[in-house]
């Protein structure tokens, strides 16, 4: 009789244990795409206000790392500028490299480098959400699948 009561409690408990799992496994993948929606859009504002009052110049690549690719130019009002948060779209580029870049004239912190726009982040993020979504998603439906419910009885004899 201990064995029945306990299976029926701990039953339910571990149901909703592989039920929340499973939710939080499809919650991940749904953020990933979310943030990836999100990069895509802030790169296409930023395009967009480059290319609504753009500046052209020639840069000097100053250093290069996994975060961020700084840049050294000078405007076309002969303020020399060196974007803190780096270039935009910086692929291939080695320190000492000179390349030709457009920035905001507004605010020309925000440089990007010339030719190169939104259309380069389209592939890394669309790949980069499908497969969280190929990857995550079958193993979390597959945790919140309903369970076969088999109850197990056991036949006590008293003597």
């Amino acid at each position: 009789m201990v064995q029945q009561t306990v299976e029926l409690i701990s039953r339910p408990v571990a149901a909703r244990v592989r039920a929340w799992c499973g939710a939080a496994l499809l919650l991940v993948p749904a953020m990933l795409t979310f943030l990836c929606l999100m990069v895509v859009v802030g790169a296409w504002r930023d395009d967009v206000a480059i290319s609504s009052h753009t500046g052209k110049a020639t840069a000097e690549v100053v250093s290069v790392s996994f975060a961020r690719t700084i840049i050294r130019f000078t405007t076309s009002d002969g303020e020399v500028r060196s974007p803190r948060t780096g270039v935009l779209y910086p692929g291939g580029l080695q320190p000492g490299q000179l390349v030709r870049i457009e920035y905001d004239v507004r605010n020309p912190d925000l440089a990007r480098i010339a030719g190169r726009g939104v259309g380069l982040g389209l592939l890394p993020a669309l790949f980069t959400a499908v497969g969280g979504w190929l990857l995550l998603a079958p193993i979390g439906l597959w945790l919140r699948r309903p369970r076969s419910r088999r109850v197990r009885t056991s036949v006590h004899m008293s003597s």
